[in-house]
């Protein structure tokens, strides 16, 4: 490899490195993007993209084998993993070439190779083809993060394994034990759940989906009960050993042990900023379990932007992407910032979650008084059609102002309806704004409207709240 220059080089090729490398070169940067793997990172590779393709052969795979409810006879439904996971390469390439392509197509210089700062200005460049230097005069780091191990479960790939590794699974496991209750161990665990495995999921706190609106968490509970997975709260995983009948997993709860058996481990219990590679300290850039940056994105060292994971939770695609292009167009010189007021969230479970803004337990602590509205997916004439009626529409609001805070979701496809939910909070909507916006029928999205008139008193759909709106 040869020594090369650049205006901005970028470092990581995830959902906020390209973006950020195809916005610069739209604005007529020359930029580099070096990556180690594949453009498109674990969002595109082996995240986001995969594990929804084959959420969705699931569901699919589920709801055949329950259409003879309905009048629909399509016989014996088997499923071939191998042919799935075809079909779900195939998608992954299809994005990662699109996203490529598009690069190249505004200039950018794709490099896949593994980089480390040897200055404030320069990279070491690794690949198979040797070693080079790369000169930047400015940089973003978007490096991404890695999964989190704990004592007693490292990953090995065949006993205790990520969700990376669960992803390329060809055999469906008979018993599977996820450690971790958050987003990518229900996600997953509901996944082999419907292709028939029997899950078991261990969770260190006393709900699931930590973080998440303490009802929605119930409803999954609910969910997961209904699937007979097996969900152990306020339990801690403490180790596990071959026995014969599988592997045998300690679980701590209340003081007192008890083994779980199963056939493999998922270790899912959170991803963390990973800059132990990029030898940060030759540049001089800050590193305190994330990226610190200010509101233009720029780290301590000013011409050394950092986003996505690196710079800290939330760690979601979205908000990588987001920041990606606010870095570029402040290296173009425009005059932006990163002022995002509400940053929604969908999980992939069965039924899906989306929320945005604040929960109650939130609103609570920070002394809001608040007020709420709800619409169960039960009162839709679309969902009782579609016989997806599990879950609910919540709104929160602040009484008095009745300035929308909070919206959450749980039911089928409520991932595509939260960014009606965020454009309200970022344009600082009222309750009544969207309790007034007209609705198309038949559809879910008037759940998000009936929850609205129900915050008010008076939803047409569902028996109403007495007022609780009127400031106390």
């Amino acid at each position: 490899m040869s020594d090369k220059n650049t205006e901005v080089v970028v470092i990581g090729g995830g959902p906020g490195g390209y973006v950020a490398a195809i916005r610069l070169g739209q604005l007529g940067k020359k930029v580099c993007l070096i990556e180690k793997e594949n453009v498109g990172g674990v969002c595109l590779n082996w995240g986001c993209i995969p594990s929804k393709a084959l959420i969705g052969a699931g569901k699919l795979y589920e709801e055949m084998q329950q259409a003879h409810e309905i009048g629909l006879n399509v016989g014996t439904v088997t499923v071939d993993l191998n042919k799935t996971q075809e079909w779900k390469s195939g998608v992954v390439k299809k994005l990662t070439s699109g996203v490529a392509s598009l690069a190249k197509n505004v200039g950018v210089e794709i490099i896949k190779a593994k980089a480390s700062f040897t200055s404030p200005n320069e990279l070491k460049l690794e690949s198979s083809e040797g070693t080079s230097t790369l000169a930047f005069e400015q940089a973003i780091i978007a490096a991404g993060s890695s999964p989190i191990e704990i004592p007693g479960f490292a990953l090995d790939g065949k006993a205790v394994v990520d969700s990376r590794d669960a992803l390329d699974w060809t055999k469906v496991p008979k018993r599977m034990l996820v450690i971790g209750g958050g987003v990518i161990g229900l996600e997953m665990g509901m996944l082999y759940q419907k292709f028939g495995s029997h899950v078991s999921v261990v969770e260190m706190t006393d709900q699931l989906l930590p973080g998440t609106d303490k009802e929605i968490a119930k409803e999954i509970a609910k969910a997961c009960k209904k699937k007979k997975m097996d969900i152990h709260l306020s339990s801690k995983a403490l180790g596990y050993e071959q026995g014969k009948d599988g592997l045998q997993v300690s679980i701590e709860k209340n003081g007192k042990t008890e083994k779980v058996a199963c056939d493999i481990i998922l270790l899912a219990v959170g991803r963390k900023p990973d800059g132990s590679s990029l030898n940060l300290e030759a540049a001089g850039v800050s590193f305190d379990r994330k990226i610190p940056v200010n509101e233009k994105l720029q780290t301590n060292v000013d011409h050394i932007y950092a986003i996505g994971d690196i710079a800290g939770p939330p760690l979601l695609a979205h908000k990588a992407s987001k920041e990606g292009v606010v870095a570029a167009e402040v290296i173009a010189g425009k005059n932006v910032i990163y002022d995002v007021r509400a940053m929604p969230g969908a999980i992939f479970t069965d039924p899906e979650v989306a929320s945005v803004g604040m929960t109650e337990e939130e609103a609570k602590e920070k002394g809001i008084d608040y007020f709420t509205g709800k619409f169960p997916m039960a009162a839709s004439g679309r969902a009782l059609a579609s016989r997806h009626t599990d879950g609910f529409v919540k709104v929160i609001a602040e009484k008095g102002s009745e300035k929308l805070l909070g919206v959450h979701m749980i039911g089928a496809h409520v991932s595509e309806l939260i960014g009606e939910g965020t454009l309200a909070i970022e344009m600082g909507a009222v309750i009544e704004d969207i309790a007034l916006t007209v609705h198309p029928h038949p559809t879910l999205s008037e759940c998000l409207m009936e929850a609205a008139e129900n915050a008010l008193g008076h939803a047409i759909h569902t028996v109403n709240k007495k007022n609780n709106r009127k400031a106390s």
